[in-house]
Formats: C-alpha cells, sequence, structure tokens
C-alpha cells in the first residue's frame, strides 16, 4: 500500500498570501557553472522551489523541463546536481547550444512528487516556473515533461492563462497507474489543453507505466488542442537496473541527439 502523499507542503502554496513575484526572485541567485545559475523561487505558504536556469546569448524560447521519478535533481546552490540522469536534466547543454532557455526545478522542500502533479497546487507551482520564465525573456515558453514529469507538464498546459504556454510536449508519457503512484496524465485535465501539444512515445519502451502503444489515446485526450500530434521514435541502449530508468530507452539514452533534433523540428514550427 503506498502511504497518502503529504500534499500540505506544496498545497499551502495555494492558501497563503502571495509571495514577491518571481520576477524578482532574482535576489537569492547563486551562480552556478558553465552560465548555469541556481534560483530560488518564493511560493505561497513560505516554501521555495529551487531552480536551475541556463540560457544562451539569443534565446529562440524558453522551456520548462519537468523531469521524472519523484522530482529529486538535487540542485545545490553552486550548481551541482546530485542526479543529472534524467533525459532532460542530462540533454539541458544541447538545448542551449540550439538557442533555447532552460529551467528545471527540483523539489520542493524535498518533498516527493509522486501523487501530487496533477493537483491544483502544483499547477500553480508550474504557473511560478512559467512567470520567471517570461521575466527572463521575451520569447514564448513551452512545458516538456518526461517520463511521471509528463503529468506535470499536462497540468500546466491545461490551466495556464491563455498567452502564458505556447505549447507542451510530452516524452514517455505515464498513462498506465503504477505501485508507486496511481496517477497519471489523465488525471491531469488533459481535455483542457488548448495550446499545441506533442506526444513523444519510444516503440522500444519496455516501461510498464508509459506504453507506447498509448500514445495516440493521450494525444486523443487533448481535444482541445489545436494540434496534438504523436512522434515515435525507436531505439536506445538498457542500462539502468530498472526499465523505467533514465538510462534507457524510456530515456532515450543512446538516441537522445534523435530525440531532441526531432522535438526540436516541432519547436520551431510552433514558434519556438
Amino acid at each position: 500500500m503506498v502511504k497518502p502523499f503529504p500534499f500540505a507542503v506544496i498545497a499551502s502554496a495555494m492558501l497563503a498570501p502571495a509571495p514577491p513575484s518571481s520576477a524578482q526572485a532574482g535576489a537569492d541567485t547563486q551562480t552556478a557553472t558553465a552560465g548555469e545559475r541556481v534560483v530560488t523561487l518564493p511560493l505561497r505558504g513560505g516554501v521555495d522551489q529551487r531552480v536551475l536556469y541556463q540560457a544562451p546569448a539569443n534565446t529562440r524560447a524558453s522551456l520548462i523541463m519537468l523531469p521524472g521519478g519523484t522530482g529529486d535533481v538535487g540542485v545545490r546552490r553552486d550548481g551541482d546536481l546530485r542526479h543529472d540522469d534524467n533525459f532532460l536534466v542530462r540533454t539541458r547543454a544541447d538545448w542551449v547550444a540550439r538557442g533555447y532557455a532552460v529551467l528545471i526545478p527540483d523539489m520542493i522542500d524535498g518533498v516527493n512528487l509522486r501523487g501530487m502533479r496533477s493537483s491544483p497546487a502544483y499547477g500553480r507551482v508550474v504557473d511560478e516556473l512559467a512567470a520567471y520564465a517570461h521575466a527572463q525573456s521575451a520569447g514564448p515558453v513551452f512545458l516538456i515533461g518526461t517520463s511521471q514529469g509528463t503529468i506535470a507538464a499536462v497540468n500546466g498546459a491545461a490551466h495556464a492563462r491563455p498567452g502564458v504556454i505556447a505549447g507542451v510536449i510530452l516524452t514517455e508519457a505515464v498513462s498506465v497507474p503504477g505501485r508507486l503512484s496511481t496517477e497519471t496524465v489523465f488525471n491531469a485535465s488533459p481535455q483542457d489543453v488548448r495550446v499545441p501539444a506533442l506526444v513523444v512515445a519510444n516503440r522500444d519502451d519496455a516501461c510498464t507505466v508509459a506504453p507506447p502503444s498509448m500514445a495516440s489515446r493521450i494525444a486523443a485526450a487533448m481535444t482541445d488542442s489545436p494540434g496534438a500530434r504523436v512522434l515515435m521514435v525507436s531505439g536506445g541502449v538498457q542500462r539502468s537496473g530498472s526499465v523505467c530508468g533514465s538510462l534507457s530507452p524510456h530515456g532515450y539514452y543512446g538516441i537522445e541527439d534523435q530525440v531532441v533534433s526531432a522535438m526540436v523540428s516541432w519547436l520551431r514550427a510552433h514558434g519556438g
């Protein structure tokens, strides 16, 4: 039996007075290596969201990268990452080299994100991330989620105000309830997504909570999207101990450049 999730830490973000705007969060910014910087965003309820941010000299668009698993990236104040195997995290330099600013959120006050990414409270957190991204660059903002992070991406896209989010990409989306969490993208109101959407699925992904056969059903659930499409890829190497691990076909290990290039083509076709 999965223990009840401690929603109170994040739920307080919806009940307390609003903090200073995310645009002002730079007051608590730490310089990181290789052009990255660590920013602490104050959320409602007195909790903080630590993010890793990096942007090129000329930004095409900003990408809010939403990792999977528990959401634990382990962003240290000096920019070092304790856990950087995740597909989106380990390819961040590739995205910056292609002209995109990337914003990667960590856990909030060490709270496991499993089971709460579809909640209204976490949708508010995604709003704060988008506000910060818009404050840094005038370009469009896209959400990209992988594995469990796709739940947060759908939630954010479904509840964002018009013009805040330009599009959403889901990679190896969680569509089947699992042992550690019964939450899926279908719990995050996909029918309310009103921006272009791309569902990327690997034919060789053996992760039971993210079967590639569900990709078309996920796209079809976004009934109000002006163009939800599926991109099927193949390949990858199994290095992780689990088929749902980051270093596996589920995490595009060994085919990163192919997948990133295809996603960039979609982004450019949609204003990014």
